[in-house]
């Protein structure tokens, strides 16, 4: 109960963005409000099931479903025994999203 329970944070940010993003159409002018408006929904989902010490920093990535292909890596410098992180994607037929919540405990 005390520890960042990547798996459980993970679960939540999958069902966070299938139900935002599950029709939602790929817009240019739109991505960025709506990448603003996924991280801090996907904040205060993770925040409802990761203990009271731990600061969260979310990442968004939207971009527009086509012939691509994508990497996308971080790196953090952190206590391993008690920071964590979870990462989920999500893509539908006109978007794809990667969604990345670090879970840095607050001494």
């Amino acid at each position: 109960g005390c520890k960042f329970n990547g798996g459980q944070v993970q679960r939540v940010l999958e069902g966070a963005l299938a139900s935002a993003l599950g029709t939602v159409v790929y817009s240019p002018q739109g991505s960025a409000p709506l990448a603003q408006s996924l991280a801090e929904l996907l904040r205060s989902r993770a925040k409802e099931v990761v203990p009271p010490r731990y600061k969260l920093v979310c990442h968004v990535l939207l971009g527009q479903h086509g012939q691509q292909s994508l990497l996308v890596a971080s790196r953090a410098l952190w206590d391993p025994k008690s920071d964590s992180f979870a990462s989920t994607t999500f893509s539908n037929a006109s978007l794809f999203a990667v969604a990345t919540v670090h879970g840095v405990y607050f001494e």
